[in-house]
Protein backbone atom coordinates (compact mmCIF):
# COMPACT_ATOMS: atom_id res chain seq x y z
CA UNK A 1 0.00 0.00 0.00
CA UNK A 2 1.49 3.31 -1.09
CA UNK A 3 0.99 6.37 1.06
CA UNK A 4 0.24 9.39 -1.18
CA UNK A 5 2.01 11.79 1.20
CA UNK A 6 5.16 9.68 1.22
CA UNK A 7 5.03 9.43 -2.56
CA UNK A 8 4.70 13.21 -2.88
CA UNK A 9 7.66 13.79 -0.56
CA UNK A 10 9.75 11.32 -2.55
CA UNK A 11 8.78 13.01 -5.81
CA UNK A 12 9.86 16.44 -4.51
CA UNK A 13 13.07 15.00 -3.07
CA UNK A 14 13.91 13.43 -6.43
CA UNK A 15 13.21 16.70 -8.27
CA UNK A 16 15.46 18.55 -5.83
CA UNK A 17 18.20 15.95 -6.28
CA UNK A 18 17.99 16.20 -10.07
CA UNK A 19 18.09 20.02 -9.91
CA UNK A 20 21.54 19.79 -8.30
CA UNK A 21 22.61 16.66 -10.21
CA UNK A 22 23.01 14.72 -6.98
CA UNK A 23 25.61 17.12 -5.51
CA UNK A 24 24.95 16.66 -1.80
CA UNK A 25 26.87 19.79 -0.80
CA UNK A 26 24.79 21.92 -3.17
CA UNK A 27 21.56 20.28 -2.02
CA UNK A 28 22.39 20.94 1.66
CA UNK A 29 23.41 24.53 0.94
CA UNK A 30 20.11 25.12 -0.87
CA UNK A 31 18.10 23.58 1.97
CA UNK A 32 19.97 25.73 4.52
CA UNK A 33 19.21 28.87 2.51
CA UNK A 34 15.52 27.91 2.32
CA UNK A 35 15.53 27.28 6.07
CA UNK A 36 17.13 30.68 6.79
CA UNK A 37 14.77 32.49 4.44
CA UNK A 38 11.74 30.94 6.13
CA UNK A 39 12.19 33.19 9.15
CA UNK A 40 11.37 30.35 11.54
CA UNK A 41 13.42 29.95 14.70
CA UNK A 42 16.05 27.25 14.24
CA UNK A 43 16.47 25.00 17.26
CA UNK A 44 19.52 22.81 17.70
CA UNK A 45 19.32 20.34 20.55
CA UNK A 46 22.34 18.82 22.24
CA UNK A 47 22.89 15.19 21.29
CA UNK A 48 21.53 12.65 23.74
CA UNK A 49 24.14 10.83 25.80
CA UNK A 50 23.74 7.08 25.29
CA UNK A 51 23.56 4.82 28.31
CA UNK A 52 26.51 2.44 28.70
CA UNK A 53 25.68 -1.00 27.38
CA UNK A 54 28.73 -3.10 28.18
CA UNK A 55 28.54 -5.74 30.89
CA UNK A 56 31.24 -4.22 33.10
CA UNK A 57 29.27 -0.97 33.43
CA UNK A 58 26.19 -2.89 34.56
CA UNK A 59 28.23 -4.78 37.13
CA UNK A 60 29.64 -1.52 38.52
CA UNK A 61 26.12 -0.16 38.92
CA UNK A 62 24.99 -3.34 40.71
CA UNK A 63 27.93 -3.24 43.13
CA UNK A 64 27.10 0.26 44.08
Amino acid sequence: MKDPIVEEVRMHRMEHTQKFRGDLSAICADLRSIQTASGHKIVRLAPAKPEPTNVSSRRKKQRG
